[in-house]
C-alpha cells in the first residue's frame, strides 16, 4: 500500500475549509479527467457513498468511496472525515483533518492507497504522484 501524508495551511476558517474539501462533486474540478457522482442523498454523513470516475471515455476506472467517520469542525474542535475506498481497482482509505491554525486552518491529509495489479515496488512512485495530485486539489478547492 502506498501511504502518504501532507499538511497545507489555508487562510480560511476551519468550517469553510472543511466544507470546501468535502464538497465531493467539486473534486472533479480539482483533479483532471475525473467526474464525481455522489450516490447518497445529502447531507454528507457516515454512510455517504460517492464514486470518482477517472479516465477518458471507456478507458478509466471507478474509485468507490464510503464515509466511515464524519465530524465537521465545531468551535475550536477540529474536523475529521475518514473514507474507505471500496472499489475493485482502487482500495485503501483517506483521512482529512482540519484544525484551527493561526488566522485560518491547517489541513492534514493522510491516505493509504492500493491499486490492484500494481506491484508494491511502485508504492513510492504512486505515493509521490498522489501527494502531488491531492496537494494541488486541496489548493484548488480552498482558493477557488
Amino acid at each position: 500500500m502506498a501511504h502518504f501524508q501532507f499538511t497545507r495551511d489555508v487562510p480560511l476558517p476551519p468550517a469553510e475549509t472543511f466544507s470546501r474539501l468535502t464538497a465531493w462533486e467539486r473534486h472533479a474540478d480539482a483533479v483532471p479527467l475525473t467526474r464525481v457522482r455522489v450516490r447518497t442523498p445529502g447531507p454528507t454523513r457516515v454512510g455517504t457513498l460517492f464514486t470518482a470516475r477517472s479516465g477518458l471515455g471507456p478507458l478509466g476506472f471507478d474509485d468507490v468511496m464510503e464515509i466511515v467517520a464524519w465530524h465537521p469542525p465545531l468551535g475550536t474542535a477540529p474536523g475529521r472525515c475518514r473514507l474507505e475506498k471500496r472499489g475493485t481497482f482502487v482500495t485503501g482509505w483517506a483521512e482529512i483533518e482540519v484544525y484551527p491554525y493561526d488566522t485560518g486552518s491547517r489541513v492534514i491529509w493522510r491516505e493509504d492507497l492500493r491499486v490492484r495489479a500494481l506491484p508494491a515496488l511502485f508504492d513510492g512512485a504512486l505515493a509521490a504522484i498522489a501527494t502531488r495530485m491531492f496537494t494541488r486539489a486541496v489548493t484548488h478547492l480552498t482558493t477557488g
